[in-house]
């Protein structure tokens, strides 16, 4: 049988935890021949706070990990007596392996991120905020569209009675 990833569900806030306790189970077990991988799936983000650019790491799947394994009675064991271990994603009774296609895509998904940053956006169409810097600063406005691919806002504040977009930085606001 040949290894295949698999998706397994463990304690949600411990899955680091839970990754270093499973790696350290299967090498004291010698069974990393069997389970060459196991991963948390992040991705990621920059966030400017403070005017500094911060960059760092967030699930993609809370409560999730990855399995890279060769599947037989020992790992079987070794998963699930360690703490945190939930059970395996996928059809009741035998484990299911996850296709080539979703494999590569969250693989891919990590490798992009890792290259260029995804830009943490905190703010979605119809939320109130104000803008905290620039030509219309200490005004109040309803967020109409956001592209976290630039970082860009645009606003609608109400200037002499009119309604005017404004298109602005998304650090160059703050919720109201």
């Amino acid at each position: 049988m040949a290894s295949e990833w698999y998706i397994i569900r463990v304690q949600v806030g411990r899955e680091e935890r839970i990754r270093q306790n499973l790696l350290q189970k299967i090498k004291q077990a010698g069974l990393e021949d069997r389970v060459p991988e196991i991963l948390l799936p992040v991705e990621s983000v920059s966030d400017i706070k403070g005017g500094k650019k911060r960059v760092s790491k967030r699930k993609l799947f809370p409560g999730y990990l990855m399995l890279h394994a060769d599947l037989n009675e020992d790992v079987w064991f070794v998963l699930r007596e360690t703490n945190g271990f939930g059970d395996f994603v996928g059809g009741s009774g035998e484990p299911t392996p996850m296709s080539t296609d979703e494999i590569d895509r969250i693989l891919g998904k990590m490798a992009e991120s890792k290259e260029k940053p995804k830009l943490s956006v905190a703010f979605k169409k119809g939320d109130r905020v104000k803008i905290k810097s620039g030509h219309f600063e200490n005004f109040d406005g309803l967020v109409e569209n956001v592209d976290p691919e630039k970082g860009r806002v645009k606003v609608v504040v109400t200037i002499f009675g009119r309604a005017t977009p404004v298109d602005l930085e998304y650090w160059e606001l703050e919720s109201v």
